[in-house]
């Protein structure tokens, strides 16, 4: 039995396919089957049903396919022990982040991040929070950058910041005449919501109490997955959003304007690094959330835990 067999079969339980497994691997796929044979006749069980198509993982193998899984994280931790002691961080991290998250938190580190660790290699996606989680648990993703807690079995969590969610107003609307406003005064008919699956959404409709208020007939219905489109909707329209705080980070002084705050305790969001249980590369997780850290605006480093949103 090898590491590289091991691969094999989590690439096929992957893909549920010996072909797509054997280019994922950069092979052929006789030499992926040969050695997934090999694996299973030293076993002396069959971790795959062949005859079905997609492939079929067996009983067992669904047993093998977990414990080879630690198994393989364990074996890399060694590479992670040398690098750590070396102070070396190299190597390929794949990464999902929330889209209420990205435009505003990636360009404060990324690049700084990238000209510290020349042998880091970085690849990035914007995913909803359930996709992310998806992805760590069938290893498409190494780390996530999302809103915690997730309360996930086998997800682990690193904190990062807290950040306030402040309201974006209308002139036209009664909370721009407020100085500091409470969720009650949000009249649930003018507020522009994100789409559904955007975990920002959820914790709105948690502080605002959305589902408990029953919401008239509108004549006009908008979803939208880009904070951008809700904030030029309350600019050039009526109406009210909520924005996390990194989103105003550049505002003019016409935008800050339109910007109001929640009464203490402001309600805040937090930001947290995740990973698989297995998750090996403790070195880059170690410095990219330091460099992030480090990047922050001292407003946002400031914030505490006060009135944190569930999800």
């Amino acid at each position: 039995m090898t590491i590289t067999q091991l691969e094999y079969v989590l690439a096929v339980e992957k893909h549920r396919n010996f072909v797509q497994a054997a280019d994922s691997c950069f092979i052929t796929q006789p030499t992926l089957s040969m050695q997934i044979q090999k694996l299973e006749d030293e076993l002396g069980i069959k971790i795959f049903d062949r005859s079905r198509q997609p492939v079929v993982t067996t009983q067992i193998g669904l047993e093998i396919i977990q414990q080879a899984r630690i198994t393989i994280a364990e074996f890399y931790k060694i590479n992670e022990t040398v690098n750590a002691n070396k102070h070396e961080v190299s190597g390929e991290i794949r990464i999902g982040i929330i889209p209420t998250l990205a435009p505003y938190l990636l360009p404060l580190f990324l690049m700084e991040y990238l000209r510290k660790f020349p042998s880091i290699k970085l690849k990035i996606k914007e995913l909803t929070t359930d996709r992310i989680i998806d992805g760590l648990k069938n290893d498409d993703l190494d780390l996530g950058l999302v809103a915690t807690p997730l309360q996930q079995p086998n997800i682990n969590e690193y904190l990062i910041f807290y950040e306030e969610l402040v309201l974006y107003v209308s002139r036209e609307n009664a909370i721009y005449k407020k100085k500091y406003a409470l969720s009650e005064d949000i009249n649930p008919n003018e507020l522009w919501l994100l789409e559904e699956g955007h975990c920002l959404r959820s914790q709105i409709e948690n502080l605002c109490e959305l589902k408990r208020k029953s919401i008239g007939n509108n004549q006009f219905e908008y979803q939208s997955g880009s904070l951008e489109t809700l904030r030029k909707m309350v600019e050039r329209n009526q109406g009210i959003t909520i924005l996390p705080e990194l989103a105003t980070m550049d505002f003019d002084e016409e935008r800050l304007n339109l910007v109001r705050h929640f009464k203490t305790p402001e309600p805040v969001r937090e930001i947290s690094i995740v990973t698989h249980k297995n998750f090996a590369k403790m070195g880059i997780l170690k410095s990219l959330r330091k460099c992030i850290i480090e990047s922050l605006p001292k407003k946002i480093k400031d914030n505490k835990d006060q009135n944190v949103l569930s999800i």
